[in-house]
């Protein structure tokens, strides 16, 4: 997979749940809306008089981690932010250790419409004083308020967080508002399933965590070639993203990461052939004055008779046909006798 492919496949704003259900709503339980709602409130709260500002989108660095697998076109949200103006800030926090420059908390979508716009050059945006947890803590709450991810999506996530050196697997879940148990099982089956293989595949949106547990049982099990199912699921996300523009928009078209998954899965998962049982030949030594003459060999789809080679084996191939026709007539008299 190409450096680009992998920059365009990225992650954004956030892991809900990282494979574990949703709790009942209950407004002190950990992962709920309410948890969230707050997450977001304390954001706000953080903001500098709840000015908004008007940035320059090139003094703002996107430093978060990934956890979106989606590239997502900001083609027709630049052109509405051109026509109507920008309607929702974004939110950025102070750079720590530069000054006059911010670090993204949430609005990605809107910062990369409006750097890529050639009519508008400012980005509206409100100004929290956050630090690391509390930014990462406002990024996924924002995040819940409008998708969730899927589960490979929060394996990611969670596995990078703790790689970046964030927290433990129980911080973490911490901050995610989950249970430590679900963070560890989510890297245990990424690990089976291996990041780059994951990252082909896609998002996946309803495909749980069984299924993609199974996935990686099998890869283990079989020894699957890697390489080759990152090829197969590249070639079937290429497929999907052609054909609307070689046969137009198709009604309730397959997300294409789900038929990637689909195929990579049927491919580790397909029965293998084994070659057909063959039956124990029973032999028969045939004996003429003496001497083996003859091997009888009867399975069960054939009697073989194997001469010896020699003067009577040569008459017998002569006149095979005659000799053949004459055993068949008095088997046909047999109960004449």
């Amino acid at each position: 997979m190409t450096q680009g492919k992998k920059r365009r496949m990225s992650m954004l704003d956030g892991l809900a749940a990282a494979g574990a259900p949703l709790p009942a709503p209950d407004a002190t339980a950990p992962g709920t809306m309410a948890a969230s709602n707050r997450a977001l409130r304390s954001a706000r709260d953080a903001v500098d008089g709840h000015r908004v500002w008007d940035l320059d989108p090139a003094a703002i660095d996107d430093d978060r981690i990934a956890d979106r697998l989606e590239p997502e076109d900001v083609a027709d949200l630049r052109d509405a932010i051109e026509a109507n103006g920008q309607v929702v800030p974004i939110l950025v926090r102070r750079h720590p250790g530069a000054t006059d420059r911010y670090l993204l908390v949430y609005g990605r979508r809107r910062l990369e419409a409006i750097r890529s716009s050639e009519k508008v050059d400012k980005v509206r945006a409100l100004v929290a004083n956050l630090d690391d947890r509390a930014a990462v803590q406002a990024q996924v709450s924002e995040n819940m308020a409008r998708r969730d991810l899927s589960f490979i999506e929060k394996a990611l996530f969670a596995r990078e967080l703790v790689r970046s050196g964030f927290g433990t697997q129980t911080e973490v879940a911490e901050v995610l508002t989950v249970a430590k148990s679900a963070i560890s099982m989510a890297l245990t089956i990424l690990e089976m399933v291996g990041t780059e293989l994951a990252q082909a595949i896609g998002p996946a949106h309803g495909v749980g965590r069984p299924r993609w547990e199974a996935l990686g049982r099998a890869l283990a099990e079989t020894g699957a070639d890697r390489a080759g199912l990152v090829r197969l699921a590249e070639e079937v996300q290429t497929e999907a993203a052609v054909a609307p523009a070689l046969s137009g928009p198709v009604a309730d078209a397959p997300d294409p990461s789900v038929a990637a998954f689909d195929a990579v899965f049927r491919a580790v998962t397909k029965p293998v052939r084994r070659p057909a049982r063959q039956s124990k030949k029973q032999h028969k030594r045939l004996i003429i004055e003496g001497k083996r003459a003859a091997t009888l060999a009867r399975s069960s789809t054939a009697l073989r008779l194997d001469l010896e080679p020699g003067p009577f084996a040569d008459w017998i191939e002569a006149g095979a046909q005659d000799i053949l026709s004459d055993l068949h007539a008095r088997w046909s008299r047999r109960d004449e006798d």
